[in-house]
């Protein structure tokens, strides 16, 4: 039977869990997540866990955050003074927003805390410092074909 190997694009059905047992993501009743193992495209753990799987192969994983999204950093935790906000713009604790660095690259916030003149924003990943679980199904391989010339 051919295992899902680096360089295969592969379809996969996942239910993403935390360890206390919440769900997080999951492909049920939508189409398999495809992706290229090795590719970059998925966790480094995730890319680790459908490596060796058959088609039909279900297993359930376990992913420390260093290999998911990392540990949280509180450097990426931040007052922004409320007057910068716009001024129909009412901040609300769990608000998402995109702020923009000196660069033009944008990346995601959520708002953690209002204080009077600030608003406390946090960009790490929602899941960053988490272990994560995936119960795991492989439904397709599309191995790349070597093309040899003499």
């Amino acid at each position: 039977m051919q295992q899902a190997k680096k360089g295969d694009n592969v379809k996969v059905h996942y239910h993403g869990k935390l360890t206390d047992g919440n769900t997080f993501d999951s492909s049920e009743g939508r189409e398999p997540l495809e992706f290229e193992i090795g590719g970059g495209m998925v966790i480094a753990g995730f890319d680790d866990g459908v490596t060796g799987m058959v088609i039909g192969e279900k297993k359930t994983i376990h992913i420390p955050a260093d290999q998911a999204y990392g540990p949280r950093q509180e450097d990426m935790v931040m007052e922004f003074p409320k007057d910068r906000f716009p001024a129909d713009m009412v901040p609300e604790v769990g608000m998402q927003l995109n702020m923009s660095n000196g660069s033009g690259q944008n990346f995601p916030v959520v708002i953690v805390e209002l204080k009077d003149e600030a608003v406390v924003l946090d960009a790490n990943h929602p899941l960053a410092g988490q272990d994560l679980i995936f119960d795991l199904e492989l439904v397709a391989i599309d191995a790349k074909s070597l093309i040899i010339t003499p």
